[in-house]
């Protein structure tokens, strides 16, 4: 183990101490605030402590195990007390770093899922119809639910703009690298000389605002609009203004929400979306800044940065952040994204280490 992470790790013991003694005094006991504070940094603490606990029990039991190497009647206990702590203390190791990695408080939360038509017209709304598709299918893999909140159709299938809700556990962490372009490169229904044609879309991925910490919106500063909901007719077609359009006028940033049976329950999503957009908009331009001082994985998480290509031709993806490519196209677009998604947690996890090594060491 690097010498950076053992002494990361001591800390960890010396403050479990710390937190000990604390949450044994009357008078943090007395404030029920600090002492549910403290009693989840005890819980988060306590976990690590005793992983490296155990880390270093395993250490002293492989160096017992090799100095028992030589004797000729223990020699075979021992290559098998060996083997079996060498690869308990890589895996504990591995474990351990994932566990001083700083960690994002939205990544347990839900998420909004925003997918646009970019450049490409009509094909461009069909691929944002079939990313909707791959990333519903994925969602139902996993057991999340997934919500329409907004759509706007395209003539010719597809959407304009769709924004979906997906509820589970730890949606935004799992999804949020999936903001950004993404390009299709394939042979249209539409056209007769079988050329390949560019297309783009781009999604962004928010975290559904905790109502408790949400940035208060001023009244003054919203305009809102009531419309009648699209639709495809027939029985179902809304007859009355249901439908809720929301305007933050300091920003020009709209949200609208038109799937829900009630205006009520429409301005009360539209509001939700909004402000999930003003804190993407709020944590962009916080993550462009550090991205101007690091390489940075995510970038800037500005939605033009091109993100992944999506060859039909050649069954192929590649994620162009970490050079990712996988010849399983067609599995992915029915919802199998799990090595993408882990590829890029992997990678990030690399990342936050790198940078955790160089602060060490600073």
């Amino acid at each position: 183990m690097k010498t950076f992470l053992r002494n990361q790790l001591e800390r960890y013991a010396q403050r479990l101490g710390e937190l000990d003694f604390l949450l044994s005094r009357e008078d943090i006991m007395g404030d029920m605030a600090q002492y549910r504070l403290l009693s989840r940094e005890h819980a988060e603490v306590t976990q690590v402590a005793g992983r490296y606990a155990r880390y270093v029990q395993r250490e002293a039991d492989l160096a017992g195990a090799r100095e028992m190497l030589a004797d000729p009647d223990m020699a075979e206990m021992a290559q098998e007390e060996v083997t079996g702590a060498e690869a308990e203390l890589l895996q504990l190791e591995d474990e351990l770093q994932r566990l001083l990695l700083p960690r994002d408080p939205d990544d347990t939360r839900n998420a909004f899922m925003e997918i646009r038509a970019g450049t490409g017209g009509d094909e461009s709304a069909l691929f944002a119809g079939d990313l909707t598709r791959m990333y519903s299918r994925y969602a139902a893999n996993v057991g999340w639910k997934v919500e329409v909140v907004s759509e706007n159709a395209a003539e010719l299938g597809g959407y304009k703009e769709i924004v979906l809700r997906i509820e589970g556990d730890n949606v935004y962490g799992t999804l949020k690298f999936e903001s950004g372009g993404h390009r299709v490169q394939r042979v249209p229904a539409t056209e007769t000389q079988g050329r390949i044609h560019t297309s783009a879309c781009t999604v962004a991925v928010m975290p559904e605002p905790d109502e408790t910490e949400a940035i208060k919106l001023n009244p003054a500063d919203l305009r809102i609009d009531t419309f009648r909901a699209s639709g495809a007719g027939g029985q179902h077609i809304n007859k009355t203004d249901s439908a809720v359009r929301v305007v933050h006028l300091p920003t020009g940033i709209v949200a609208e929400c038109q799937d829900g049976r009630s205006q009520h329950s429409n301005k009360a999503k539209a509001l939700q979306v909004l402000q999930a957009r003003i804190q993407e908009k709020e944590r962009s331009e916080r993550a462009a800044k550090e991205a101007a001082l690091r390489k940075g994985l995510i970038g800037s998480g500005d939605r033009s940065d091109r993100i992944r290509t999506y060859n039909f031709p050649q069954g192929r993806l590649t994620d162009h952040r970490i050079n990712l490519t996988l010849y399983k196209l067609l599995l992915v677009m029915e919802g199998d994204l799990a090595d993408v998604l882990q590829a890029m947690a992997h990678a990030r996890e690399a990342e936050q280490l790198e940078e955790l090594e160089m602060g060490a060491a600073a």
